[in-house]
């Protein structure tokens, strides 16, 4: 039987779950591309820089580790370019070489670059290592941090750091009346009296002057900038300026991974439209997801969140097998978890701003054991690799 082949292009968060529930399909021959030597999520990136070595536990684990992925085919290498003509992608591999993979139906899934720690460059399991020592070890040497940024990575930051560290000090600058714009109003009631608790200074209001990054040879951004850890003072539109030995950049500005595409097949912005059953209009048998994508009626591009990885893999499945397609609902304001993983447990809130919380106890006997990586990865084999 010939089988239906399925390239995805980017296994972070959104295209891993998307191969492992497509990889259920016998009909399917599914392939994915990274850039990476396996699963380095974008989460959490307050535990990444405060516990680096709780972080890598779940949130950095090799592709052979996902039982899902037994039966997909991965290639470590970076996409330079599709043809939706002749439904090819061009990708250089890890080892220098280039070629070509063909397609039957393309998932795009690379993601955005945001800051120092979501980037698209191509690397190895040391240069991951290094991405998450290096900045731990930065803050750890600082007695002065301020964080910058009003959205839920800079307020976990803040939080995270206070918590690992009690007797720095913690300054949190956002540009609005209050952090988390894009939740509840209950939401941020409900951090901002634990980032109180913590110790956290909170400035509202403040506006910050962002350093550009510089260029580097043939158009490659280098971690200069925003794109750093850098030293303070930090400065401010409305004039004024803060103090910091370590000012963390977490103000939001996402660059959709998107420069291997066909410009018509992209927005304004560089962000991939999809209708509402995630299809990529103008081209035949692509489809998007996560953070590059842009769907229809999604103003806050969240199919990564809302877990729109089971739908999408159902809508491919029907196109191949003549099944009619399911819709995309999104949800209209952010949700989830924003601090991540406390000494006292997990504190989920919902899109209305109602918070629950799994008690501390459960995180490793019922929450990633049975939940995360039974239920949603399909099974795990054991834990990422350790820092070194």
């Amino acid at each position: 039987m010939t089988r239906t082949r399925v390239l995805v292009a980017g296994l972070g968060d959104a295209g891993l779950l998307t191969a492992i529930h497509l990889a259920k399909d016998p009909a399917l021959e599914v392939v994915g591309i990274s850039s990476q030597p396996g699963l380095v999520s974008g989460q959490e990136l307050g535990i990444r820089l405060a516990r680096p070595e709780e972080w890598v536990r779940d949130y950095w684990l090799p592709f052979d580790r996902f039982r899902g992925l037994d039966g997909v085919r991965t290639v470590h290498g970076v996409l330079e370019s599709l043809d939706p003509d002749r439904h090819v992608v061009l990708v250089s591999t890890a080892d220098g070489e280039q070629h070509e993979e063909p397609y039957d139906h393309l998932v795009i899934a690379t993601g955005v670059r945001n800051g120092f720690w979501r980037t698209p460059t191509l690397r190895d399991a040391a240069a991951v290592a290094a991405s998450l020592r290096e900045p731990h070890e930065r803050l750890a040497q600082a007695d002065r941090i301020a964080v910058i940024g009003g959205g839920a990575a800079a307020v976990a930051t803040a939080a995270n750091l206070a918590a690992r560290w009690p007797a720095k000090r913690i300054d949190l600058h956002f540009p609005g009346d209050r952090a988390l714009p894009q939740h509840h109003p209950r939401t941020w009631s409900t951090v901002e009296g634990r980032l109180r608790r913590l110790g956290v200074g909170l400035h509202p209001g403040h506006r910050a002057v962002v350093p550009e990054s510089a260029e580097g040879a043939g158009g490659a951004d280098v971690p200069e900038g925003a794109d750093a850890i850098t030293t303070g003072p930090v400065r401010f539109v409305a004039g004024g300026e803060a103090p910091a030995d370590a000012v963390v950049w977490a103000i939001g500005r996402v660059r959709p991974n998107s420069g291997w595409l066909p410009a018509d097949l992209l927005d304004d912005q560089g962000f991939v439209p999809t209708d509402r059953h995630l299809r990529v209009p103008g081209a035949t048998n692509v489809w998007a997801i996560g953070d590059v994508a842009a769907p229809e009626g999604d103003p806050l591009r969240a199919t990564a969140r809302n877990r729109a990885d089971t739908l999408l893999a159902r809508n491919i499945a029907a196109a191949v097998h003549g099944r009619p397609l399911g819709s995309y609902r999104p949800a209209a304001r952010r949700w989830g978890s924003v601090l991540g993983v406390q000494d006292d447990g997990l504190q989920v809130f919902t899109p209305g701003g109602r918070a629950f919380r799994f008690p501390a106890w459960t995180i490793r006997t019922v929450l990633q054991p049975l939940i995360v990586r039974r239920g949603i990865y399909g099974g795990v084999r054991g834990d990422g690799p350790t820092l070194g």
